[in-house]
């Protein structure tokens, strides 16, 4: 009963470093030959490699990086996992590939600026407008390590196992009792037993200790210095030359701390993020893109969140979170709407606002003006309550405009399902 119970700690605890990543609010991803870079930077052992982003600058690389190499790993770059098993739309099977230094420039072409598919892309897939040239290394042992940042100890928990190379859910319903995890006082900083224990929990077979525990401590270094939220490598792995090398990697950003790491949020990639998000981080609008019929415009991301399952709970779905804040202006109201209504998918459209900071008049004033720009051709359903909640229901009437007003979150997602379907 107590293994199962840890067994689901790990599990939760590592959901972070796994598939959940991607849905979290805002957090920059940069693309695998970026983090290489950087971690090369801050004495992180990679693989020797050049990105390229057409066919011309494929042979200038080999030429220059690779003259007497006989293989070369090709990697599509996009920001998105699972480019191995992914599928490109003109038919080419995986997005990784061994090949020939002599194949390489046709493989190239074929893969750039075509759409490759993954688990993690959705059937929409993702552009590849880059790919990453590596030497081929002789790997010998392959094992996983990531830093993320952990609720429970209230700082950065760094996660190693001795097997490595596919995803850490499957690692941790396959071997959870040779995952380790390693809190890390966030005040003191990585010690170096600390790094001892996750190298043990790494169990390299023929890497220098030593070497291997300042291998950590520089990864440790990283996550701290550029604001990591994720640093995930996977594989971690033993050449056959006794090193240590990040094989392959994933690095995240917190959006809090662009202020101070103005170089690495400027490798921010937006032609690989949802246009409407990009369009909502400008407005400064949290705004997450969903599968569903029913748009959302909320004030906190609480409400938010409760809207969204008060929706699913009457039968429908929502088609987005988008939290406006608490102190938005009328203009990022107009925004949110030109957002909401740029969607196909969207039958209709749920406002959902309690005027604590964020005053309902305010509100209604930018549904009104709006709608004088954007054509609605969806119904509009209102829950106004809080501060000025009397002033926005008169800004609505005296609009003309043919909204659906309702008293209360129960009522107004009912209205929402029952328009959105009907």
């Amino acid at each position: 009963m107590v293994r199962g119970l840890l067994n689901k700690l790990v599990s939760r605890s590592l959901s972070v470093a796994g598939k959940w990543q991607h849905h979290q609010l805002r957090r920059l991803n940069i693309h695998e030959y970026q983090g290489a870079e950087l971690m090369g930077k801050h004495g992180v052992n990679v693989p020797r490699g050049v990105a390229v982003s057409s066919v011309e600058e494929v042979r200038k690389a080999i030429k220059e990086f690779f003259p007497n190499e006989k293989e070369l790993v090709v990697k599509s770059q996009i920001l998105a996992g699972g480019r191995g098993l992914g599928t490109f739309k003109s038919g080419l099977q995986g997005g990784v590939h061994i090949v020939k230094t002599e194949q390489v420039e046709d493989l190239a072409g074929k893969m750039l600026g075509q759409i490759l598919v993954t688990k993690q892309t959705g059937p929409q897939g993702k552009i590849v407008s880059k790919v990453y040239l590596c030497e081929k290394l002789s790997l010998v042992n392959e094992m996983y390590f990531a830093i993320t940042l952990d609720r429970t100890t209230a700082g950065p928990i760094i996660i190693a196992c001795s097997k490595g190379g596919t995803s850490i859910e499957d690692l941790a319903e396959k071997f959870p009792d040779m995952i380790i995890k390693v809190p890390v006082d966030v005040f003191e900083g990585i010690t170096d037993e600390d790094a001892a224990k996750v190298v043990d929990g790494l169990a390299p077979k023929g890497a220098d200790r030593n070497k291997s525990i300042e291998q950590v401590k520089n990864l440790y270094k990283l996550f701290i210095d550029c604001d990591c939220t994720l640093l995930e490598i996977n594989p971690i792995a033993e050449t056959a030359d006794n090193q240590l090398v990040a094989a392959d990697a994933k690095l995240n950003f917190d959006d809090n701390a662009a202020y101070r790491q103005k170089e690495i949020f400027a490798l921010r990639d937006t032609t690989q993020e949802d246009p409407r998000e990009v369009t909502a981080a400008k407005a400064d609008l949290n705004y997450i893109g969903l599968d569903g019929e029913i748009g959302c415009m909320v004030n906190g991301a609480g409400l938010a969140m409760a809207t969204m399952d008060i929706i699913k709970l009457h039968g429908g779905t929502p088609a987005n979170f988008l939290d406006v804040g608490g102190n938005a202006s009328e203009g990022q109201v107009i925004e949110a709407f030109k957002i909401l209504t740029a969607d196909d998918k969207v039958k209709a459209i749920l406002v959902n606002i309690f005027g604590g900071i964020m005053k309902c008049d305010v509100i209604a004033s930018g549904i009104v003006n709006a709608a004088k720009e954007v054509a609605l051709k969806v119904p509009v359903i209102v829950r106004l309550e809080g501060t000025n909640v009397d002033q926005g229901k008169r800004i609505l009437k005296e609009s003309g405009m043919a909204l659906i007003t309702a008293e209360d979150l129960d009522d107004a997602a009912q209205k929402a399902v029952k328009a959105a379907y009907k």
